[in-house]
């Protein structure tokens, strides 16, 4: 299923539920519509919400538009984090909600301008999205906004409403068409059906609104708390109101899932007059500058856009400090993307020199270049057949130095280059990226590209249980337990082979295999419509 289609899917959950109810009305008899601020009742627990969750989530993440961008998914994650946070100070995040929900943030590549809550605690965000907002504070403040959706269990609440009107609608189009038909007029019964109809729609749209309000105030409250800038909401809805009296060619449906009202804005800007300024951050804006311009590259890969913006690069252009840095960073990506390895190298040249001058947060965009420089020349030697530049030694003492995600995949890309091209080095490099690796995953089971990355750095080493355990555990984040459990099923039967000499990884193998048995019997039952045992 495609992100967009899926979103617009999302939008429509309460609409769907109406149709259940429609359908079966005895069976909503007893539910309860919670007031704004309660609990949600048991017809849509915490454990049924997270199932919804996950299921979407394996179906996006076989999407080809679902992107790990390891620098962009760690800036937005640097977002998400203090929120997180600040939400769970506030106690608006309970303990139960907190085990039970995901609390996790991945990116779409659409250019369309959108962020959406799922069920279960996922936040999706647009490219478009970071590609239009114009600093951290704005592209957080959607981010609050999404979070408090989740944390006030909008969705299920929805739901819930959803029930509720879609029963009380079907009464009262019910009772109407029985008076109808005694008095034999077909236009009364299609004027019933009509009204009833609309009122349904109506009280759906006022607690749609009535979410939308509690997401503000309480995002605002979050934004502030995790140290954003306040102006960063007042400053979002601006950008969105301009955008709403224009034709936006569908590349807003922000706007139509959140929709603005003059009430809105009002009181964003208000709240933003009444709460002091949070000191701005020294590193910010060069690195949502750099950020932006990844986005812009990354959400439309049509050669058009590529050649666009590798244009905006040229010299001559009037702009100036982070506003320059952004635009070549972006056309030297542009030109990677395009294989235009000469560009590339050309616009890489001026970003170093732009990055050592007097710009702030030095550091950042020295590393943003350096990291941008790195997956050019492996780029250059995977789609041209030439030997890996000597370039990429300068560049290890940098790059050993970064101890984030991005660049422990990085060194990961590098040592796998290295093995390509046959350089004597290749194995201790190899080994120790899987080392920093298999560290990684320990804490962090769910991140699919380092488990996928570990396999492919096992397997040249000839350890070929572990590579294919990391491929099984791969596909488990990913949402596909059959396909996981397979894989460590072939793992096993290889661990009995003469030669395989692991039985550290074989008894992990069996033991991660005797885990998964039991919800791997449970979803095949589900699959079968069978009862779960």
């Amino acid at each position: 299923m495609n992100i967009s289609r899926l979103t617009r899917a999302l939008s429509l959950v309460s609409l769907a539920t109406f149709m259940v109810a429609a359908r079966a009305p005895e069976a909503l008899a007893q539910v309860n519509l919670p007031s704004l601020g309660d609990a949600v009742s048991d017809d849509v627990d915490l454990i049924t919400e997270r199932k919804f969750g996950d299921r979407y989530m394996r179906e996006l993440r076989r999407d080809p538009d679902f992107l790990d961008d390891p620098l962009l998914q760690a800036y937005v994650q640097g977002l998400w984090t203090p929120l997180l946070e600040a939400a769970r100070a506030r106690g608006d995040i309970t303990p139960d909600l907190d085990r039970a929900f995901a609390w996790e943030i991945f990116l779409g590549r659409d250019k369309a301008v959108n962020a959406f809550a799922m069920p279960g605690g996922y936040v999706g965000v647009y490219l478009g999205l970071i590609g239009m907002t114009a600093s951290r504070d704005e592209l957080a403040s959607v981010l609050a906004h999404e979070l408090t959706h989740i944390s006030q269990r909008h969705i299920a609440r929805g739901m819930v409403n959803g029930q509720r009107q879609g029963t009380a609608a079907m009464a009262a189009i019910l009772l109407g068409l029985i008076a109808a038909s005694r008095s034999n007029n077909a236009e009364v019964a299609q004027a019933v059906v009509a009204g009833g109809q609309a009122a349904m729609i109506q009280g759906q749209i006022n607690f749609t609104r009535e979410m939308e309000r509690e997401a503000d105030r309480i995002g605002f409250e979050l934004l502030v708390q995790a140290g954003f800038m306040p102006s960063g909401m007042s400053g979002m809805f601006e950008k969105m109101e301009v955008a709403s009296r224009l034709n936006d060619n569908n590349q807003f449906p922000y706007l139509r899932t959140h929709p603005l009202t003059i009430e809105r804005i009002s009181e964003a800007r208000l709240r933003t007059r009444e709460n002091r300024p949070a000191p701005p951050a020294y590193a910010e804006p060069v690195r949502h500058a750099l950020m932006q311009a990844r986005a812009r590259v990354l959400m439309d890969r049509s050669e058009t856009a590529l050649r666009r913006l590798q244009s905006q690069g040229e010299p001559g252009s009037p702009q100036v400090g982070e506003a320059r840095l952004a635009a070549v960073y972006a056309a030297a990506l542009a030109s990677v993307q395009l294989r235009d390895h000469a560009k590339a190298a050309q616009f890489i040249k001026e970003s170093e020199a732009l990055a050592q001058g007097t710009l702030k947060a030095q550091a950042f965009a020295r590393l943003a270049v350096t990291h941008l420089k790195a997956q050019s020349l492996i780029e250059q030697a995977r789609g041209g057949g030439e030997p890996l530049s000597p370039e990429l030694d300068a560049l290890m003492p940098a790059l050993e130095a970064d101890l984030s995600r991005p660049g422990l995949l990085l060194r990961a890309d590098i040592a796998l280059a290295r093995h390509r091209a046959g350089q004597a080095q290749s194995t201790q490099a190899l080994r120790a990226a899987m080392e920093q690796l298999q560290t990684w995953v320990t804490d962090h089971k769910q991140d699919a590209t380092a488990w996928q990355t570990l396999a492919q750095c096992a397997e040249p080493l000839g350890l070929k249980l572990r590579a294919q355990r990391a491929a099984a555990e791969a596909a488990y984040a990913q949402g596909d337990l059959l396909g996981a459990f397979d894989r460590l099923r072939v793992a096993q039967e290889n661990s009995r082979a003469p030669d395989a000499r692991d039985d550290v990884e074989a008894s992990i193998i069996a033991a991660r295999m005797r885990e998964l048995e039991a919800p791997r019997r449970r979803l095949l039952a589900e699959m079968r419509g069978e009862r779960p045992e």
